[in-house]
């Protein structure tokens, strides 16, 4: 296998080559041309990227998310779902990163097979980072009416997140 992964590019890179040939296509121009409309495209997005990371450092430093469960934590304890996985459950539709960042230390504190650990995978699954893909891609080609998409999103990651515990609680 090690080696398969080790011919697998240069071959691509070799058929397209070949390819370009057959077709009479100026493979090099094709080149940068494609080149420069990633450099665009990367200019276009960065300043996206910047904006939520910026976003998402303040509100985890803020201890915003420890005050909003502490608010929450009669209720989710009357319905049987774990505390440590809240956090993940509040971060996800904003941060893929910080997420993952979560579910590693429910792994480290609980393990991986454990109903936490299980649920914290299943929750990865069933959502998506709404807010971190409607300022990404977005704003990376001018769409500045996200209501909608937002809401239809949040939404849709509500649904997840609710539908992630079920299965846990079903199956684990």
């Amino acid at each position: 296998m090690n080696t398969l992964s080790k011919i697998v590019i240069p071959v691509f890179v070799i058929f397209v080559i070949f390819y370009g040939f057959k077709h009479k296509t100026n493979i090099y121009d094709s080149f940068l041309e494609g080149a420069k409309e990633g450099l665009i495209i990367t200019f276009n997005i960065f300043p996206s990227i910047i904006a939520m990371v910026f976003a998402i450092n303040i509100f985890l430093d803020s201890n915003f998310v420890p005050f909003i469960l502490g608010i929450f934590q009669n209720f989710f304890e009357l319905i049987h779902i774990p505390m440590e996985i809240m956090p993940m459950a509040l971060l996800r539709p904003i941060s893929g990163t910080a997420s993952l960042a979560i579910m590693n230390d429910i792994f480290i504190a609980s393990s991986p097979d454990s109903y936490v650990g299980r649920l914290a995978s299943v929750l990865q699954g069933c959502t998506d980072t709404t807010i971190y893909v409607l300022a990404l891609y977005f704003g990376s080609i001018g769409i500045k009416k996200i209501r909608y998409s937002l809401a239809v999103g949040l939404f849709a990651d509500l649904v997840g997140i609710t539908v992630a515990f079920l299965i846990t609680a079903i199956l684990f």
